[in-house]
């Protein structure tokens, strides 16, 4: 993997020297900011939930729901979800928070991480009330595009806060905790799609989406009271006592004038860089801007937003009712949470390489295992047997630890540590414009993915059905089967 060509020495800062311990003020300000990570992680959880939804289908994508409705053989298993408009819905969010993560990085250097902080959750909590209060489509896409935004905002900030507050010697599991509050959002939004779906009126949907609301205020108001970080003190007000005293309170202890006199010596660096987004591409950065891009853009590969976005209507799809795949949405992220925890004890033990190898080669297996399970047992028009179904979801159980516990969380520490502080804000806006730019792609043409149904796209073209189209419709004339709905 190329994760092994990385050093360890450079991704595991130990902070020789450093004096200090994890203080109840440092871990209150850390959990504060990484609350966050449930505004990324609810999203991803109710959005794919709301999507597997009869009521929500009918009302906004009811040609989706006619197919999803479908009894008999005319409609295949890979198709039944597919629709533009619902991708649409999916993936714009990403889009918009590309953009604003690059907008977010100059004001997170200019005017702070606390005030990214506070931009971001206001305005997830304006897409949150869109959401909850949508009639139509339209009100559901600026829903989306709100809360891309805001999440522009946040996950461009917030890991930089936390890796700025936490003492190096535990900087990996302070960060590793906006990826636990990534996961404990998918899984609260997995519960809560759980139970909505039990209201027989048929608005649980404003519930889930409505419900957003709830974590960006904790964040918005929390980051009014939140301190900036003493890297942020000093590189802005050049303030030395302030970020002293900071430094001080967060490591309970007054020896910290070697952790200050390095901070000092980085912000004076970072004061002669002007243009952070054109610095990185130098020489000089080349590994750190080769780290921000290929990190971002290996998580996203490893197919890990297919099941955030589209798990209960991949469950549903393999033959499990709606309630059943909702609630083995909620297994999975179970599965995920107990592997964020365990990565929290063990990351700044064994360092942050052996994570990514391990976790990676568990994913492959995993990958393996579930392709041969439904190479074998899955057929395009037929429900899978229920023990087949069940076997793999235990998979893809094994699948999202591996996730959880290496790329999830490190994806966002490791860009953060081996970037320096002149181009650390810059870094990590590369990185989250990555993470979005890929898991829009991927939500994109997930669903168009199956090569076997390559035929019917290129037969509802608008220029190459005229050359194979005659051709697509002998063929399904002789095996018996009817054209697939549009895409």
């Amino acid at each position: 993997m190329a994760i092994g060509a990385f050093a360890e020495g450079a991704l595991a800062d130990g902070g020789e020297g450093y004096s200090g311990r994890v203080t109840p003020f440092v871990v209150l300000s850390c959990v504060v900011a990484s609350s966050g990570g449930i505004l990324f992680g609810y999203d991803l959880g109710i959005s794919g939930g709301v999507t597997s939804m009869d009521s929500f289908l009918k009302r906004f994508f009811p040609e989706v729901y006619r197919q999803s409705q479908m009894q008999d053989t005319k409609v295949s298993h890979y198709c039944e979800f597919n629709s533009e408009l619902l991708t649409m819905f999916t993936s714009s969010l990403y889009i918009a928070g590309l953009v604003a993560t690059l907008v977010a990085a100059s004001i997170t250097r200019r005017y702070g991480r606390r005030v990214s902080m506070l931009i971001g959750g206001t305005i997830f909590v304006a897409g949150s009330v869109f959401g909850g209060a949508a009639v139509n489509v339209p009100m559901l896409i600026l829903n989306r595009i709100l809360l891309g935004i805001g999440l522009g905002f946040t996950n461009q900030s917030i890991p930089l806060y936390l890796s700025e507050m936490a003492p190096p010697r535990y900087r990996g599991a302070i960060n590793n905790g906006f990826e636990l509050c990534i996961s404990l959002g998918i899984l609260f939004a997995n519960i809560l799609n759980y139970f909505v779906i039990k209201i027989t009126a048929g608005w649980g949907w404003r519930i889930s989406l409505s419900m957003a609301a709830l974590p960006a205020a904790f964040l918005t108001i929390g980051a009014i009271f939140l301190p900036e970080t003493p890297s942020f003190i000093i590189q802005h007000d050049g303030d030395t006592n302030k970020a002293r005293i900071l430094l001080q309170k967060l490591r309970g202890t007054t020896s910290v004038q070697k952790e200050l006199d390095d901070l000092v010596s980085a912000s004076n660096l970072s004061r002669t860089t002007q243009y952070p987004f054109r610095n990185i591409f130098k020489r000089k950065y080349r590994p750190q801007l080769v780290i921000a891009l290929l990190i971002p853009f290996f998580n996203q590969v490893t197919g890990i937003n297919v099941m955030n976005f589209y798990a209960p209507v991949m469950f549903r799809t393999i033959g499990l009712k709606e309630r059943a795949s909702l609630f083995s949405s909620v297994v999975t992220r179970l599965c995920a949470t107990f592997a964020n925890i365990i990565a929290m004890m063990v990351v700044d033990r064994f360092g942050r390489r052996k994570l990514f190898l391990i976790g990676g080669v568990q994913m492959i297996l995993s990958q393996f295992t579930v392709g041969a399970i439904l190479a074998a047992k899955f057929k395009d028009y037929e429900d899978m047997d229920n023990e087949y179904a069940y076997l793999v979801l235990i998979t893809m159980c094994v699948f999202v630890a591996g996730f959880a516990w290496s790329w999830g969380p490190l994806t966002f520490l490791v860009p953060a540590e081996v970037c320096p502080l002149e181009i650390r804000s810059a870094g990590q806006s590369i990185v989250v414009a990555v993470v979005f730019l890929m898991a829009f792609v991927i939500g994109q043409i997930f669903l168009e993915l199956p090569m076997e149904q390559m035929e019917q796209v290129w037969s509802r073209h608008w220029f190459w059905k005229k050359i194979v189209g005659e051709k697509v419709e002998k063929k399904q004339a002789n095996s018996g089967k009817t054209a697939l709905p549009s895409l």
